[in-house]
C-alpha cells in the first residue's frame, strides 16, 4: 500500500472517529429502541429478525441517507432542517403512542398481528431511518468541510458500517442473553447454574426497562430534533425556552444541565406526540369500516 493511500486511509479513520464521538447519544438511543421490536418472537426467529433489521439499516444509510445528505448539503442545505423536523415529529408520535399503550390505549386494528415479522421489521427499519438520519447528519456536520467529496464519503461510509455493527451487535447480544442463561442452568457447576437462573429470571425486568428507556429515548431525541430544527427554520420559541431552563440550572453543573435539557426535550416530545396521536386517532375513526365479505356472513334464504 502506497504512502499516499495510507495517508488517505488515516485521514478517513481519524475523521470518522472524531465524528462518531458526537453521535454517541443517538447510537445509545438506537440500541435501546430496537430490542422492543423482537420481544415476544420465538427464540429461533430473534437473530434472523435482527439481521433483517440490520440489513435494512444498511440500506437506509447507504442507499437513502448518505446520497441524499450529500446532495442536499451541496445543493439545498435549507431542506435538511425541515426533514429533521418531520423525522423528529414521527419519533414523538411513536413514543407518545407507546406511552398511551402503557395506560391501556391500544392503536392496533383487528386485522393487525403485533408479532407479524414483516410488519415488525418494517416498523423497526422505519424508526431506524429517522435515528440513522440524525446519526449521519450529525457526523456530516462534524466533518471538516474542506475534506473533499471522496474523503467525506469514505468517512461517512465507515461511520455507517461501524454504527450499524455496534447497534445491532448489542441488540443481538441482548435478545440472546437469556439463551446463554438457559445453557448455564444445565452446567455441572452449581454456581454457574445459579448464575444462569438469575440471568433468565432478570431478563423480563431488563426488557421492560429497555422498553421504557427506548420510549423515553424516542421522545427525547424526537423532541430535541424538533426544537433544534424549528429554531433553524421559522420558530425560536421552544429553543429559547429550553435555553432559559438549562441556563437556570447551569450553576448546578453539567450533569444537571444535561438532565434538564433531556427532560425538557422529552416533555416537549410527549406533548407534540400526544397531539399527533389525537389527530391520527381522529382520522382513523373517520375512515369507514372495511366492508364485510359475503363469506364471513353467508346469506340464508328468506323465509316466507
Amino acid at each position: 500500500m502506497s504512502v499516499g493511500l495510507l495517508a488517505v486511509v488515516d485521514d478517513i479513520l481519524s475523521a470518522a472517529l472524531k465524528a462518531s464521538a458526537k453521535t454517541a447519544g443517538v447510537v445509545i438511543d438506537d440500541a435501546a429502541v430496537t430490542p422492543q421490536y423482537v420481544q415476544g418472537l420465538a427464540p429461533a426467529r430473534e437473530l434472523p429478525v435482527v439481521g433483517r433489521i440490520a440489513l435494512g439499516s444498511l440500506f437506509n444509510k447507504f442507499v437513502i441517507i448518505i446520497p441524499v445528505a450529500l446532495l442536499l448539503s451541496s445543493f439545498a442545505p435549507w431542506v435538511l432542517p425541515w426533514l429533521l423536523v418531520i423525522g423528529g415529529t414521527y419519533l414523538c408520535f411513536e413514543g407518545a403512542e407507546k406511552v398511551a399503550e402503557w395506560f391501556g390505549h391500544h392503536h392496533v386494528s383487528a386485522e393487525d398481528d403485533s408479532r407479524d415479522e414483516r410488519k415488525l421489521v418494517f416498523g423497526a427499519i422505519r424508526t431506524d431511518l429517522i435515528l440513522s438520519t440524525e446519526i449521519m447528519l450529525i457526523a456530516l456536520a462534524s466533518l471538516d468541510p474542506d475534506m473533499g467529496f471522496w474523503l467525506t464519503l469514505g468517512a461517512l461510509a465507515l461511520i455507517a458500517l461501524g454504527m450499524t455493527a455496534l447497534v445491532y451487535g448489542a441488540v443481538a447480544l441482548l435478545v440472546k442473553i437469556d439463551d446463554v442463561g438457559l445453557r448455564l442452568m444445565e452446567h455441572p457447576s452449581q454456581g454457574l447454574r445459579r448464575f444462569g437462573d438469575g440471568v433468565v429470571r432478570s431478563m423480563p425486568a431488563v426488557f421492560r426497562t429497555i422498553g421504557i428507556v427506548g420510549t423515553v429515548a424516542m421522545l427525547w431525541v424526537g423532541g430535541h430534533l424538533v426544537i433544534a430544527n424549528l429554531a433553524e427554520t421559522f420558530w425560536h420559541g421552544p429553543y429559547d425556552l429550553l435555553h432559559v431552563i438549562t441556563h437556570a440550572v447551569e450553576p448546578a453543573g453539567p450533569v444537571v444541565e444535561w438532565l434538564a435539557d433531556t427532560a425538557s426535550s422529552a416533555v416537549f416530545g410527549l406533548a407534540l406526540g400526544a397531539v399527533v396521536v389525537l389527530v391520527v386517532t381522529g382520522i382513523r375513526r373517520l375512515r369507514p369500516a372495511p366492508a364485510e365479505t359475503p363469506a364471513s356472513h353467508p346469506q340464508t334464504p328468506a323465509s316466507h
